[in-house]
């Protein structure tokens, strides 16, 4: 028996530049599980609206949280907590993969199949479920395995929202910067999902709301307010949304905030240019005072250890 064990994150582009951002997005923007929009409406959109102007832009926002030092956050993050819970696990082979980027699910699926591996945990880096992030991760899995002649045991992690160790660690997170600082209130944002997918089924606004909840049990003396960031298209995603909720707050009398996004285990573009940049300028257009986005759990030891026992 050999044992492997496989990350799975979004992914993202070769470099912030246009030319890597079309292919990136062609494919992100084209998965049915994201938008769900026929072909014969969406299609015509993609390639002939959103493909010839919305990649520079978007390498715009990429070039601002880029790293000269390594590159793509989610990307260098995503490796490194592969690289240090391989070091926890010496005896099992451990990978990363990306939805839309590379190395690619398929691609690394081959790998272990060469490698012989026979026990295969995949981890979708996703704390909740969603059609669009875990539904994708599951048909790319599948379909890999659809006609292979060997398909190994497979335990497949689609969420851990639930867990205590996990709830815990954010918990700790954002009591360290309320022992540092005086903030009156603490935003909890989630990547958003159009309404429609909830009502088809999708678990993750329960799932979303269930965090919160946990977390204000943990957190009695914090007040909290849950939103949603991220909106992409004309459709109603869910609400209240964070960048709105922000910019309202100041006059409200919270000069003070702390933020916090729960759906992401690595810094990237939602989290260290639309929450860290995007919003922090609202905020203080707004008279906002102190504005602080706690880090994603990134490479955190604790974080590590923990994916180690999701494994289990």
């Amino acid at each position: 028996m050999k044992k492997g064990i496989l990350l799975i994150n979004l992914g993202t582009p070769k470099s912030p530049t246009a030319k890597h951002l079309r292919p990136y997005l062609r494919r992100f923007l084209g998965d049915k599980r994201v938008i769900a929009t026929p072909d014969v409406i969406w299609k015509p959109v993609l390639e002939l609206m959103i493909l010839p102007r919305r990649p520079k832009f978007s390498a715009q926002m990429y070039k601002k949280i880029w790293s000269a030092e390594y590159g793509s956050p989610l990307a260098y993050y995503t490796k490194r907590q592969a690289e240090l819970l391989q070091a926890l696990v010496p005896d099992t082979v451990v990978k990363y993969a990306f939805s839309y980027g590379e190395p690619d699910i398929s691609q690394v699926l081959a790998e272990f199949e060469a490698q012989k591996v026979t026990e295969l945990c995949i981890i979708a880096l996703y704390p909740q479920y969603s059609t669009t992030t875990v539904g994708s991760v599951s048909d790319d899995v599948m379909r890999f395995y659809h006609k292979r002649t060997y398909v190994p045991n497979i335990k497949f992690v689609t969420s851990f929202y639930e867990s205590e160790a996990y709830l815990k660690l954010l918990a700790d997170k954002i009591k360290e910067y309320w022992s540092k600082k005086v903030y009156d209130k603490l935003i909890i944002s989630y990547h958003g999902i159009p309404e429609s997918y909830v009502k088809k089924g999708d678990p993750y606004q329960a799932q979303c709301e269930e965090t919160t909840a946990k977390l204000e049990a943990m957190l009695p003396d914090i007040e909290i307010l849950h939103t949603y960031q991220s909106k992409f298209g004309p459709a109603k995603w869910l609400e209240p949304a964070t960048d709105e909720t922000i910019k309202h707050l100041p006059k409200q009398g919270c000069k003070k905030l702390l933020v916090i996004s729960p759906s992401f285990v690595a810094d990237c573009l939602e989290t260290l240019y639309e929450l860290e940049l995007e919003n922090r300028t609202y905020f203080e257009q707004a008279g906002g005072e102190v504005y602080d986005v706690v880090p994603c759990l990134n490479d955190d030891p604790e974080f590590v250890a923990f994916l180690k026992d999701l494994s289990k």
